[in-house]
This record gives structure tokens, sequence and C-alpha cells, in this order.
């Protein structure tokens, strides 16, 4: 799991995105929009049509940012990113105004933008780790490990206890194979946020990748119990016991599984939307492996047709 996607369906993985924004905010000087209001009373937040006073253009343009950054928290990108681009032309040397375009454009996966205007923020302002952990996850997703290593890092010195930072450093490592620091950091996440279900699982696939399946399962029969908790169904860890148990020999357990996963989230469904979630070469294989059951026709036929349907996933 790499938590990056859309509120209802992939749960966890907002708290970052929420988390990040609203330090952005704070630095801004404003509140944040409370969870819950319909996204639709988020336009409320700017008026259709921007005056400029000329007088003060860079107290105009964070204020612009401020209204860019909490459309965000409402998905209303098209209404956020025009507002992101004049802040920034109007304040181009405020951090906050670089920061927020950069978030935005690292939510629209355009990640050569993001980090162009985080890196600009950060220099602007050195001591933000919001800035730093929304570069380090604009590299983790462009796939530059090191990089993203680097400034996850430099901003846990700042803020050393921020958990979807060090999950975000935890995934580094996964992905740079380098599996010991990753198992420390998926630790570390759990045990500051108890209901952080996606390290757990994630451990999971640090073992089932460096051939321990036996310890993988333990990890994602935790994961669930710790998603029961949250009160989160968590689809991905049971799609990955089912995998284990089906490679294991016991074929209808994992049959079964494998359908209550797909039932919960559908996208598991589909091996782009899995190596999304950092699943890796061990665990793909396995996988498709049980996904020529025929057993599970009927289940992958719904996940092509729910995928077909579903929405663009945002990234962070």
């Amino acid at each position: 799991m790499i938590l990056d996607k859309l509120t209802k369906v992939v749960g966890i993985n907002i708290v970052r995105h929420r988390s990040y924004f609203a330090a952005i905010l704070v630095a801004l000087g404003c509140g944040v929009a409370p969870v819950g209001v319909a996204a639709v009373n988020a336009q409320a937040l700017v008026p259709h049509a921007i005056k400029l006073n000329f007088g003060n253009l860079e107290e105009q343009g964070i204020a612009l940012a401020r209204d860019a950054a909490q459309l965000a928290q409402f998905e209303q990108y098209d209404l956020a990113l025009p507002r992101a681009r004049l802040a920034v032309q109007l304040a181009p040397q405020a951090y906050q105004t670089q920061a927020v375009l950069g978030s935005l454009y690292l939510r629209k996966e355009d990640y050569a933008k993001a980090i162009a205007s985080l890196s600009t923020a950060h220099n602007l302002k050195k001591d933000n780790p919001a800035i730093l952990f929304s570069l380090g996850s604009a590299h983790l997703r462009k796939g530059d490990y090191p990089k993203a290593i680097e400034k996850i890092k430099q901003g846990l010195v700042i803020a050393p206890k921020e958990p979807t930072a060090i999950f975000d450093l935890g995934n580094a490592y996964y992905m740079s194979k380098r599996y010991d620091e990753a198992v420390v950091e998926f630790a570390r996440v759990y045990e500051i946020e108890k209901k952080f279900w996606a390290a757990t699982n994630n451990i999971g696939l640090v073992e089932y990748e460096r051939g321990n399946p036996d310890k993988a399962v333990k990890q994602w029969e935790k994961a669930i119990e710790q998603a029961a908790v949250a009160e989160d169904k968590a689809a991905e860890p049971k799609l990955a016991l089912a995998v284990a148990f089906y490679t294991k020999g016991d074929r209808d357990k994992g049959i079964k599984a494998a359908i209550e996963a797909l039932k919960i989230d559908p996208r598991y469904g589909k091996e782009d939307f899995l190596k999304e979630n950092l699943w890796q070469d061990k665990l793909m294989a396995d996988t498709r492996s049980m996904f020529q059951n025929p057993a599970l026709k009927d289940s992958l036929n719904q996940s092509e047709l729910s995928t077909k349907r579903a929405p663009t996933r945002q990234s962070p």
C-alpha cells in the first residue's frame, strides 16, 4: 500500500494529504475546513470573480493560495489549480504560494512540476517539514528513492513523529530493497499511530518479498485486526492473505478470501492497481497464478467493470 488515493475508497490515505495541507494552511494563517462538509460547499470559499488590488500583490497571492489549499481539501482541484498558479504569479517569493502549487501538482501526478515548485518553496523556507515531506512523496512516486529518503529524513529531523512521513520513508526503503530498514520504519509508524494498519500491511509485503510467507501471513492477519479497530474493511491485506493461502495449497480458503477482498474493493483485481500499491515480483507472480483460477472469473469481471466506472485516482 502506498496510501495514494480517494478518501472513502482507500481510507487512511487521505490522512497524509490532509495533514500536509493542514500544515500549509497553518502557515498561511487560517484554519482547516472541517471534515465532512460537502464538497460543493467548498466552492463558497472562493468568489467566482477574482478582483485584484495592485496595491498589495503579495498579500493577495497568499490569500489566493489559502483559498486554493482549502479547495484542495475537498478535491476541488479544477478550482484550486488556477488560483494557485495565479497566487505564485502574484507572490513568487512567498514560500506558501509555491508550497500550495507544488502540493496540487503532486495530487495531479505531475511530479516534475511538483518537485520544481516544492523545491522553490523549500529554498524560501528551509525549516518547514510539510514541504520536505511533500518533496519526498513526489520523489517516491517518481521513482527516485534515494532522493525521497533524503528529503523525508530531512523533514523528520524537524518533525520526528509524523507517521505518514515515516510510512513514506519505509516505502522508499522497501522499493530500494533495503528491507530491514523498511521494517524498522513501518514498525515506528505503528508505535506512533495504532490505527495505521497500512504500515503493518507493508511489513507483510516486505516479508513475502524476501521469502518469509509465514511471517507475512501473521502481519496481514494483524493488519486486518488493526483495520477493524479503525472501522476499515481493509481489502489489501485480505487479498494478500488469499494469495498466501492459495500458494501454500489451501486453495479453497484462498479463493474465498479473494472473493471477499474483491467485494470490498474490486480495484484490487487489476494488476496495475496492485503495482501502484507496491506489490512486487513474488507476490505479483503468485497473484497472477491465483487469478487464473476459474472460480475467480466472476469477481475479476466485476473488478474490470468497476475500475472502468471508477474516477481517476488522485495523487497526494
